[in-house]
């Protein structure tokens, strides 16, 4: 057996009665679909539900899944201490869904045999379709985090589910839970992005065609003026289709609240060849991997060559490198920043000044740091290391300036002082598009606060990709 159908379900604790009260009014639509979503699933008899959910523990290398054998879970945070839940954990399908995680290279967090236990309970995310569904049936169930790894391995994830299924031949109904833009009006929690329709539109575009590969392929400008909490979780749920002919239908969409609720169904119907996706996503990713490292700046190069070798063996790469007459013979202050596939930061760390004996130094030094030492990421694992994108700023003498006029958030980074206290940001960073962003930023990352006296410096850099 394998997946049987596949549901995307909003997660507003509003959608719980007892929570919801005359609000429930305004998202009938939406309760409306839930109930036949439920009936739908529970035609179906299958064995277990699984959830992916946004609002599960969430780490930035690894996907958390429970494996305790009772997991439980309220509504007491939201006023409804009367509604919780009791549920059984299939732990040998959570096991099964490592296992086949493994395979893929998708890394996996144990959270019971890592000591986090306390991390079991049952988010919201999980509990509002579960509302619906446990009116319907009463089977075991498997709770998966979505995590901060890129959408192509949440995609495997996905594909991990169904093998799970396969192996132990389980019937599993795959619930994605995650709501589309929370900013699709001006009171939305989020604020307010006239970007944010165009997303759920196109969201609910490729569910209804079942195109799931088309879901890793969204702007990501678009993803991130959308404000999203449920794209790689309807990600995975394309994964547990990977390789099948299906028959998609969208029950309902509305957001009345700024926020986009879709409400789908999606089921099986024959094995397909012509939709193994997954095979035809990472043929891209690898010739994409290619070109990349083919036309990389020496640099860059310098900089993914350290940080593998020292990932991989602890060793530095001083020894053995062979840098350009140019980079041994200049000093200057370096950054090197990660980011992941999705160009999600992994890590950033550099000298505003030169610390090392030449440039080449410098990069190695800093690329390092920014794979190992930066305080807001864990250490970059080796199974990490081929999704890795990497870009070096060489940064010119900082130069005094008496006040913010002389600044260009495109043109010039910023270093602001105050005491010991000291912040820096970048130039031609996305999103920061104004002086006061740049300076907002800077300033929050020196803790520095609202009114302290401030010293302004600028630099240049040259950036290379």
């Amino acid at each position: 057996m394998s997946v049987v159908i596949g549901c995307t379900s909003p997660h507003p604790p509003i959608l719980v009665p007892e929570i919801g009260g005359e609000s429930l009014l305004e998202i009938k639509a939406t309760q409306d679909a839930m109930n036949k979503m439920a009936d739908k699933v529970a035609s179906l008899n299958p064995d277990i539900l699984v959830f992916t959910s946004p609002h599960s523990p969430a780490f930035s290398d690894a996907v958390a899944i429970k494996t305790g054998s009772e997991l439980s879970g309220s509504f007491a945070q939201f006023g409804a201490f009367s509604v919780k839940f009791e549920v059984k954990n299939d732990v040998e399908m959570a096991k099964a869904v490592i296992d086949e995680a493994a395979v893929l290279d998708v890394p996996m967090a144990d959270l019971k045999e890592m000591g986090y236990r306390h991390l079991e309970e049952l988010d919201h995310g999980v509990l509002v379709p579960l509302c619906y569904l446990k009116k319907k049936l009463n089977v075991p169930i498997v709770s998966i985090s979505i995590s901060y790894l890129s959408y192509l391995k949440h995609y495997q994830l996905g594909v991990a589910v169904q093998r799970a299924a396969e192996k132990l031949d389980r019937r599993i109904a795959f619930i994605a839970s995650g709501d589309l833009s929370h900013r699709l009006i001006p009171s939305a929690p989020a604020g307010y992005n006239p970007r944010g329709i165009d997303f759920d539109l196109r969201v609910k575009e490729i569910i209804e065609k079942a195109e799931f590969k088309e879901l890793l392929k969204i702007d990501e400008s678009l993803i991130e003026d959308a404000g999203e909490c449920g794209l790689r979780s309807f990600i995975a749920l394309g994964g547990a289709f990977d390789g099948h002919k299906v028959k998609s239908e969208v029950l309902s969409y509305e957001a009345p609240f700024g926020v986009g609720y879709m409400v789908a169904v999606i089921e099986p119907i024959v094995k397909d060849k012509c939709r193994f996706f997954l095979t035809e996503m990472m043929a891209e990713e690898a010739v994409k991997r290619e070109e990349r490292r083919n036309n990389e700046s020496e640099p860059v190069r310098l900089a993914r060559e350290a940080v593998e070798l020292y990932v991989k063996n602890g060793k530095s790469i001083k020894a053995s490198i062979n840098p350009s007459k140019e980079l041994l013979e200049e000093k200057a202050g370096a950054f090197v920043c990660i980011k992941r596939g999705d160009k999600a930061l992994r890590g950033c760390i550099g000298t505003t000044v030169p610390c090392q004996e030449n440039l080449a130094e410098e990069i190695v030094k800093n690329a390092i740091q920014a794979a190992t030492s930066d305080p807001r990421f864990p250490p970059v694992d080796e199974n990490e290391l081929h999704d890795l994108e990497y870009s070096v700023d060489v940064l010119e003498p900082p130069e005094f300036i008496s006040d913010e006029s002389y600044l260009d958030p495109e043109k010039y980074g910023v270093i602001v002082k105050s005491g010991f206290k000291v912040g820096l940001l970048l130039p031609n960073l996305k999103g920061v598009d104004t002086v006061k962003k740049q300076l907002d930023i800077a300033k929050q990352k020196a803790g520095i606060q609202e009114g302290e006296p401030v010293e302004l410096f600028r630099f240049k850099v040259k950036r290379y990709n």
